[in-house]
């Protein structure tokens, strides 16, 4: 009954989103243990609080092109959008268009490049974020930095990978910038 219900949902969210959940589906099969697991620590990836939702989201654009260029990237796009936040910052995001972000975008997509990058330009930008959004601000982006890179990873990682591809926002067809983080 409950793999009935889980099947169910998960066709629902391919159906919603268009988003390929095959790798759901194969790791529910071969393990409804792991399954549970992976879905209690995916829950983080809906951790907001202190930051505002377009800087939020553009750090998990950033996490999640670092580890895919195509179709998880595309889900985030379609997550943000839903969500209300504007065309123009997510497909400048996406293009690696920084001059062209609002202030509080930029934070948030430099900080996730330089956290990406193990840098330390991430200490200063630390700092920042920390006296614009306070601590939990910090966590947000932190969390969201780290969950989207869950999912490509776990898809890869299960065969599910795809190629790069181009990702659309609103009428904008993109590529996105792979791997884009700071030197």
């Amino acid at each position: 009954m409950m793999t009935w219900l889980i099947k169910n949902r998960l066709a629902a969210f391919e159906k919603r989103w268009g988003y390929d959940v095959s790798y759901m589906r194969d790791l529910l099969a071969a393990d409804s243990k792991a399954f549970w697991a992976f879905a209690r620590v995916a829950k983080i990836s809906d951790y907001r609080r202190d930051v505002p939702l377009e800087p939020w989201f553009a750090a998990k654009l950033v996490g999640a092109m670092h580890e895919d260029c195509g179709p998880c990237t595309q889900l985030v796009v379609g997550m943000a959008l839903a969500q209300r936040c504007t065309q123009t910052v997510i497909g400048n995001v996406i293009a690696g268009d920084d001059v062209a972000l609002p202030d509080d975008v930029r934070l948030a997509v430099q900080f996730a490049r330089a956290v990406l990058a193990h840098s330390a330009e991430a200490d200063p930008l630390r700092e920042t974020i920390v006296q614009r959004w306070g601590a939990r601000g910090l966590v947000s982006l932190s969390l969201a930095i780290t969950s989207a890179r869950l999912y490509p990873t776990l898809k890869y990682a299960l065969g599910h990978g795809r190629s790069c591809m181009r990702v659309t926002v609103g009428d904008r067809q993109i590529a996105p910038r792979r791997g884009m983080v700071a030197a």
